[in-house]
């Protein structure tokens, strides 16, 4: 599934917009899992600090 993702990132309009992965640890368990969201180029750095709050 995530070849079809990345795959379509990359040709025509989908240049704009980029996957950002992210690692959030559980406050409950202490796991860590990983949240993925396809955001605009210019929005990157506003998904990475909501994932940190």
């Amino acid at each position: 599934m995530a070849k079809k993702v990345v795959a379509t990132l990359k040709t025509g309009k989908g240049k704009e917009y980029s996957k950002v992965i992210t690692m959030v640890k559980s406050a409950k368990t202490g796991a860590y899992s990983f949240k993925e969201v396809i955001v605009h180029n210019d929005h990157v750095k506003d998904a990475i600090a909501s994932s940190k709050a």
